[in-house]
């Protein structure tokens, strides 16, 4: 259950909690080097200019509450300063930032995150399946937001759960456009007067891909702009510790109801593709240790056209070449390089079975 938090002075790192109060001072009072990723959906300076009507008449509910207004771009770049100097402190050597922004911002925050001092990882374009039409036709429909990815420094040895992303992609390399809607139906909280309870809320489909891609189970993620508390709802589900920082005590009211209702996955549901340069090594010898290929028994190639015979130290020998199950992988290829676990196959009830077979299952032993 998410607890409304007041401010003192100096903070140890407690989760699952909703700080209130201004960001950057929230952030100045919590332990340095503490939290592993920042999701930020900071305020977008719409600078809007009246009201704006659909068609019919009817008044659209655009972004103009009080938390959106500044002065000038100055004031706005240096509130932009002040908070992202405040959440590089907070993140672990190794942490990472999320910057969301419209094309009313992203290009000053994208100036001002280089400036901090963080490493610009990638931009990924959030293509709305259902945007807001331009009802005075006098622009294009503005169809996506920009989110920037960037770690604490260049030297940042940064999560990026590479395979987990391309298993969501199904099978496919995770590209920089994502395609999502905004939240509609039931998603879309609603206050007591039954009008949304937040104007920017933000899909939890677009946070568990940022969450997934990003982060660890049991890792720290901190929102500084919490609203509504979709980044703790999905951090929550997905066994990730979160801290939220919210100022308007509306917001807040309604991120604890959504967050407390939110039911954590059972952490084998919820682990993650892990990136295969994290799983335990094998050396192909144990497999020869342990029977599970004998000394002398032949490997083949996956056409058939070459061979090797396995020796009792865990080497290969074919008819010109000796050496581990890479070399001379390579060399009958006439390669540069090549991966021996997916290269040389075994003979199983009639099929050729890629050696890799008895890795993954003494890999699964580890596990256990």
């Amino acid at each position: 259950m998410a607890r409304p938090k007041t401010a003192p002075e100096a903070r140890s790192l407690e989760t699952g909690v909703i700080h209130a109060g201004d960001c950057i001072e929230v952030m100045r009072s919590l332990p340095a080097g503490s939290v592993d990723l920042i999701f930020a959906d900071p305020p977008y300076n719409l600078q809007l200019r009246g009201d704006l009507h659909r068609p019919d008449n009817s008044r659209v509910d655009a972004v103009d509450d009080e938390w959106d207004r500044f002065a000038s771009f100055a004031a706005y770049d240096e509130f932009s300063r002040n908070w992202l100097a405040a959440a590089r402190r907070l993140l672990k050597p190794d942490g990472a930032i999320w910057v969301i922004g419209s094309y009313h911002n992203i290009f000053r925050l994208g100036t001002a995150i280089q400036d901090a001092g963080y490493w610009i990882l990638n931009d990924v374009v959030w293509r709305k399946t259902n945007p807001m039409p331009n009802f005075r036709g006098k622009r294009l429909t503005n169809a996506h937001e920009t989110m920037i990815w960037a770690a604490k420094s260049d030297r940042s040895k940064y999560t990026f759960n590479y395979e987990a992303m391309k298993a969501l992609n199904d099978g496919v390399q995770m590209r920089s456009d994502w395609v999502i809607p905004l939240c509609t139906g039931g998603e879309r909280l609603k206050n007591e007067e039954g009008e949304k309870a937040h104007p920017t809320q933000k899909p939890e489909a677009l946070l568990h891909r940022v969450l997934v891609a990003s982060t660890r189970q049991n890792g720290v993620v901190l929102d500084p702009f919490f609203g509504t508390g979709t980044t703790g709802a999905v951090a929550k589900r997905l066994g990730r510790r979160w801290i939220g920082i919210e100022r308007e005590a509306a917001y807040r009211r309604v991120a604890e109801k959504r967050i407390g209702a939110v039911r954590p996955l059972d952490k084998d549901v919820a682990a993650i593709t892990p990136a295969k340069r994290a799983e335990p090594r094998v050396a192909f010898g144990l497999l020869v240790e342990r029977g599970m290929l004998a000394p002398g028994e032949v490997l083949i190639s996956p056409n058939g056209r070459h061979s090797a015979r396995i020796r009792a130290d865990g080497t290969l020998i074919s008819s010109e070449n000796r050496g581990s199950i890479h070399q001379v992988g390579a060399a009958v290829q006439g390669a540069p390089s090549c991966n021996g676990w997916t290269f040389w196959h075994f003979k199983k009830d009639g099929a050729a079975v890629p050696i890799d077979y008895w890795r993954q299952q003494i890999r699964a032993e580890m596990g256990e």
